[in-house]
């Protein structure tokens, strides 16, 4: 494997803390958009894809990753995604558009980040499924209260097959209070792929305590799986501003010495306020091994994506518009790959 484009791998770039992920959403199987971002965030030297456990967008991921190792970059893990029950990352909006009045300013429209709503396949004017990855902040702006979350989940027994077919480097599991033995259950069902994870990322909100993590980091040690802990400040919040860096930030700072071993990483409304603003707290900068960017790795290629869809290609087929997207993505993830600071104090647990 060569090295990703910042020239560190990513085990040593979570020992190091320059370790950077992308989330392409849980949800979000909006195949050309994940093709393209994948693409555009290997390139600017990311050290891992974070998709739906679904074959369509680990596809679209590798071919991203495809074109951007033709071009320089080294490759980055493929993560999938999976929760240990019902969870916000896995659902999708809907509503039946005939409902809408005609005089209907649609402020779902108008927030929906992902542009998922009016935009259908089909030309129907509801919640184009294979753009909407589950943020939520269509539900509160409908001023009828049409919109309704719909769940989707993943049945136990096509999970071990499922990830043999996928073969990702790492899994992340989605987990909420009160879920240890779900959780343990889905455990078993990774171990019977046979497939050796490189990482099992834990993603928590503030709602699971500390003690519940010690509980999965027990179970995942029966498993000789190593963890990675992402601390999510503000689920599925997108990113909103500084506030959501701050929350962030915060939970880093309550929870960091109270983990379990492993290195930790930030994620839920992170963004260009994340870094400068964790950098103000010394003693959480050391605890930190980076960062995941979602929504804000998403809306800042936005417009280039859609010019790329107006022109009838994708992003990475336009020579004129994929140099932009690419150094707007370098913007964002360039700070985190040059982070000099003194080495995490987590222990890392090396691979299985």
């Amino acid at each position: 494997m060569s090295a990703p484009a910042a020239g560190i791998l990513p085990e040593s770039a979570l020992r190091r803390g320059r370790w950077v992920k992308w989330i392409g959403g849980a949800s979000n199987h909006d195949l050309a958009a994940i093709e393209d971002l994948a693409g555009l965030y290997a390139l600017a030297g990311v050290h891992c894809l974070d998709v739906a456990a679904d074959p369509a967008a680990v596809a679209a991921a590798r071919r991203g990753v495809a074109w951007a190792e033709r071009r320089g970059a080294g490759r980055p893990w493929l993560m999938v995604s999976l929760s240990d029950g019902e969870d916000p990352h896995f659902r999708k909006a809907w509503f039946d558009p005939r409902r809408c009045p005609p005089a209907c300013p649609r402020p779902c429209e108008r927030v929906c980040p992902a542009l998922a709503i009016g935009v259908g396949a089909t030309g129907a004017a509801g919640v184009a499924e294979e753009r909407c990855y589950g943020c939520g902040r269509c539900l509160p702006a409908c001023p009828l209260g049409l919109i309704e979350e719909r769940g989707h989940g993943l049945a136990a027994a096509a999970v071990p097959g499922l990830l043999r077919q996928l073969s990702p480097d790492a899994v992340e599991l989605h987990t909420r209070p009160g879920r240890q033995q779900a959780f343990e259950r889905r455990l078993e069902q990774l171990a019977g792929s046979g497939v050796p994870f490189r990482r099992v990322a834990v993603s928590a909100g503030p709602e699971v305590t500390a003690e519940e993590l010690w509980q999965r980091y027990g179970a995942l040690r029966v498993h000789g799986l190593a963890p990675l802990w992402q601390l999510d400040g503000r689920p599925m919040s997108g990113d909103v501003g500084v506030g959501t860096a701050h929350a962030a930030v915060t939970l880093l700072r309550r929870r960091g010495r109270r983990l379990p071993p492993g290195p930790l990483q930030l994620a839920g409304g992170t963004n260009a306020s994340t870094l400068p603003l964790l950098e103000r707290h010394p003693e959480a900068a050391r605890l930190c091994a980076g960062v995941a960017f979602g929504g804000v790795a998403r809306r800042s290629l936005q417009p280039l994506l859609q010019e790329a869809q107006r022109r009838g290609g994708s992003l990475l087929e336009s020579p004129e518009l994929w140099p932009r997207a690419l150094e707007l993505a370098r913007t964002l993830v360039r700070p985190w790959l040059e982070r000099t600071h003194p080495r995490p104090l987590r222990c890392c647990h090396p691979s299985p």
